[in-house]
C-alpha cells in the first residue's frame, strides 16, 4: 500500500485463524457427511476419497481466504484488500467513519475474535467490515487514534 504524505499505519492485519475456525469445522463436518453418503451409495473407497478431497479443499480455501484478506487503518484511510489473483480493494477516508460497531457472538467471545463494522458517511458501500479480527477492541482503538491524529493534522 502506497502511503500519502504524512500518513501513518495505525493497524494492519489479516483475519485471525480463529476467525475462520468455524468455516473449517463446518467444512470438515460437511465433507465427512458427504463422504459417508457417497460411501453408502457408491462404495467405501470412493466415499473415503470424496471425504479426503473435501477436507483438503476446505483447508486450502480457508487458508487462501484468510491470507488473501488484508486490513489496514491509517491516519487517513480505512482499507480492505481481498484476493490473491483477482483483487478487490475497498477504502474510505478516515474522516468519513461515523460509527464503529463490534459484534462478538458466544463462539466468537470464546475464540477471542469478532467483527468490526464501519458506518461511513456519503457512501453506498454497506459492507465495510473487518471480519474475524483477533481483539476487535484494538481495531476500534486504532480507528479512534487515527481520527484524533487526522484532526490534529488538519488543525
Amino acid at each position: 500500500m502506497d502511503l500519502h504524505p504524512d500518513e501513518e499505519i495505525v493497524f494492519e492485519g489479516h483475519p485471525s485463524w480463529r476467525g475462520v475456525l468455524s468455516f473449517y469445522v463446518y467444512g470438515v463436518i460437511g465433507s465427512v457427511i458427504l463422504g459417508i453418503v457417497v460411501g453408502i451409495i457408491a462404495g467405501s473407497v470412493l466415499g473415503s476419497i470424496v471425504a479426503v478431497v473435501g477436507i483438503v479443499l476446505v483447508l486450502v480455501i480457508g487458508f487462501v481466504k484468510r491470507i488473501g484478506t488484508h486490513y489496514v487503518v491509517t491516519t487517513q484511510r480505512l482499507r480492505i484488500r481481498r484476493g490473491i489473483i483477482a483483487k478487490k480493494v475497498q477504502q474510505t477516508r478516515i474522516d468519513r467513519v461515523q460509527n464503529v460497531n463490534t459484534d462478538q457472538r458466544l463462539l466468537d467471545r470464546v475464540l477471542r475474535v469478532g467483527t468490526v463494522d464501519f458506518d461511513t458517511a456519503g457512501t453506498d458501500d454497506s459492507d465495510f467490515t473487518f471480519r474475524g479480527i483477533a481483539n476487535p477492541d484494538e481495531v476500534v482503538g486504532a480507528v479512534d487514534r487515527a481520527q484524533r491524529m487526522a484532526a490534529q493534522q488538519q488543525a
